[in-house]
Order: C-alpha cells, then structure tokens, then sequence
C-alpha cells in the first residue's frame, strides 16, 4: 500500500494524471467511435511511468554529477548511458551545465532530460568557463555528494560508487581521480598535455603546499556541505576547481586518492589552449595573496604592463626614429597603448565576456574614456602623495596603482559588463 499511494501523491504521477484527465475530458466526434477509444488507451500506457521511474522520483538523489560542458552534443547519450550502468542501484542525478553551446549541447540535454527526470540541464547565456560552471552545478545540486567530471568520455565513470562509498563512510570528505597514483594512467596525453600537467603538478606543490598526487584532474566527488563551506573563496575563471578547492580548504579536507586510467576522446574538441596555462598561473598568484585580488585583475594588471611598454616603445620609434615632437609622440604612445591594452584584455582577461563584431568599436571607445579618466587619477594621487613627502618613486607607484584599479573597476561596468 505504501508503495500505491508514494505512486498517487508524487509530482510526477499527478501530472502525468493530469495529462490522462484533460485527455478524456474532450469529448469523442460521432465518427470516430471505437478508435478514439483505442487511442486514449494507447495514449495512456505510453504516459504512464514504469515503477523504476516512479522509485526514481520518490527516493532522494544521494548523488549528483556535475557535467560541464561546450560543444559535446555528441557524447550527452553516451555519458547518459554509462552513467545509468555505473550507477545502477544508487539514487542519482546528472546535471550537465552548458555554457550556451553552438552546436545545441544544451538543446541536446533537454530532449534527454524529457525522457528522464535524473536529467537536468543549467545552460549559462554570457559567462563562460570551467570553474565557474562547476560551481554554479555544485550549488544548484540536491544530494549530499557531488562528482565533477568531463563529458568527453575521458573519466572512468566505473569509479563512482567506489568514490561514493569512500565518502558515505566518512573515510574521507573528497576522493579524487589521480592519474599519478599507482595504477593510474594518462598514456593518451600527447606530449605537450603531460609536459604542461607534469610542470603544472609541480608548481602547485612546491608554492601553495597541495600534498595530493594530482591537483590538476577534472574528476573527483566531495561532500557538497564541505563544498558550500569553501566556496565563496572559490574562482569563477579558469579551468582547475579541484585545484582551488583543496588550496582554498588548506589541508582541511579529508582527501583520498583513488588511480584511474585516463581515457582517449572519442567526440568533440578538447577545450585546453594556451589560455589556460595563464588562468593557471593567475590561480596561483591569487591563492598566493590569500585570495587578496582576484584572477581576473591580475590578468588586467599583466595586460597593463604589457601597455606600459608599448608605450615606450612606441614614443621611442615616434620620437627617435621619426623625428615626432615629444608631446605628439607622448599622445601617439598612449593610443597606441591603450588599444593593446583593449585587444589584450578582450581575448585574455575578459575572453568569457568578448566584445565581437560590430560591439568592439563602441567598446573601444568606452576604453579610451576610461583609461583617460583613469589617467586623471593616477596623476592626482601622485602629486597629492608627492606634496606631503617628496618621494617620487612612491607617488609614482601609488598613482600607477590608482589608475589600474579605476581602469579595472570601470572597464568592468561600462566596457565588458555582464549582458
């Protein structure tokens, strides 16, 4: 009797109850007879929900997978399918998290989703990247454990009860796929990928003390109440949360290494390029200054020295080779500078949020303004610090600083805000 009346009472059953009454409320045409009768009861067994469906509803998600995804419309059933044979037995779901893919992932995660209700689908419209998508799938979860892992079909799905167990038992708060563990294995990297990942390993052992084999894998399952814990300190740019997460938790979380054999990608683009190494180098900086400034205004404060030496270099050729008056020259070097600095900033710092098309030339424009009022500023702070202590290397720093912060802060609102 439970079992009926867990039936009766479940979202499901009353919708898919709902669909049957409004059917038979229309009336049958005099022509049509025994055949509509036919068809209402073929209608209503193809709605009607198997008893594996209806446990699904009525049972509460234990985990959920966190998927990111962009551009992998080709591997959504497949991951489905491995998921479901993996998983057998446990209550789960799998959130796929689309960063407004091209070639319609997202579209292809709701039709799945229309057949299963352990499917759902968060497609992100103006923001992009890793990170950020994982922690927005993390916190939009509804069981206890979490697993991240890619939709390339790289990472053994066959480890997640073993990964679950570990963390229902409470041996451990987060247990990660490691490559580099005995029995592990990334022989399908290429060369220039275990070049970077070997280096990347390395760096962030030795200058944010991470003891874990493998900092830079994609796959691993935490608690998700240890994860909210952690996770206003976490990145929203770059490629490598797990990364974060254990450099943000500062050896608080109790980590298990279980090996795993990375797999060849049978569909789709990889999405790592040389952006990434910088994403990666700018986590490092920021977890270095206690999270002090973020990823994103040590790209814009990089960028910015970059301007300053085309600067020069600009005034000197104007100046010295073109025989330019100094003050022209002078004018000429910054423009110069601060159009590197726009198209710099427009593919690295603010990739996610890339002015395209006809938006670069008003974008541009806001640039110069900004910059020009932060020129402004950085002028004022340096003579007013200069006036009470004639120190000219300090008023100098103190004005440069002033200028990156306000060129940082405006661009932000005016120039690359969020749409």
């Amino acid at each position: 009797m439970l079992f009926v009346a867990v039936g009766v009472f479940s979202p499901e059953c009353r919708l898919l109850q709902s669909r049957a009454a409004n059917f038979r409320e229309e009336p049958a045409l005099p022509w049509q007879g025994a055949a509509a009768q036919i068809y209402a009861g073929a209608m209503n067994e193809a709605i009607r929900p198997t008893s594996e469906d209806i446990l699904q509803a009525s049972v509460a998600r234990q985990l959920s997978v966190i998927v990111p995804t962009f551009n992998e419309s080709g591997n959504i059933t497949a991951l489905f399918e491995r998921l479901k044979t993996s998983l057998d037995g446990t209550s789960w779901e799998v959130i796929f998290v689309d960063d407004n893919s091209p070639d319609g992932t997202w579209q292809a995660v709701r039709a799945l989703a229309q057949q299963d209700a352990r499917v759902r689908c968060l497609r992100r419209v103006g923001r992009r990247g890793l990170s950020g998508a994982c922690i927005e799938g993390i916190l939009a979860s509804s069981a206890p454990y979490v697993a991240v892992m890619d939709a390339d079909l790289q990472h053994d799905d066959t480890q997640l009860p073993k990964m679950l167990g570990l963390l229902q038992s409470g041996q451990a708060e987060l247990v990660v796929g490691s490559r580099y563990v005995e029995g592990g294995s990334a022989d399908s990297f290429n060369r220039q990928r275990r070049g970077f990942s070997e280096f990347a390993t390395m760096i962030a052992k030795r200058l944010l003390r991470v003891e874990i084999a493998d900092p830079m894998s994609g796959f691993f399952m935490i608690r998700r109440d240890r994860f909210e814990q952690i996770a206003p300190q976490l990145s929203v740019h770059g490629f490598k949360i797990l990364l974060d997460i254990v450099a943000t938790a500062r050896g608080q979380l109790r980590t298990i290494e279980i090996p795993f054999t990375f797999g060849s990608r049978l569909s789709g683009e990889s999405k790592l390029d040389s952006m990434v190494a910088l994403d990666f180098l700018g986590l490092i900086l920021a977890k270095m200054t206690g999270d002090a400034v973020s990823l994103r205004f040590l790209m814009f404060a990089l960028v910015g020295s970059v301007g300053l030496f085309v600067h020069l270099l600009t005034l000197d050729v104007a100046f010295n080779v073109f025989d330019i008056r100094f003050a022209e020259a002078h004018v000429l070097g910054a423009v110069v500078a601060m159009t590197s600095n726009f198209l710099l900033n427009n593919f690295l710092t603010y990739r996610d949020q890339r002015l395209r098309g006809f938006a670069i030339l008003p974008g541009l424009l806001l640039f110069y303004l900004v910059c020009g009022v932060g020129l402004l500023a950085n002028i004022g702070v340096a003579f007013s610090i200069y006036d009470q202590s004639p120190n000219w290397w300090l008023a100098g720093a103190a004005g440069a600083l002033m200028g990156v912060v306000w060129n940082y802060a405006m661009s932000g609102i005016f120039v690359w805000r969020k749409r």
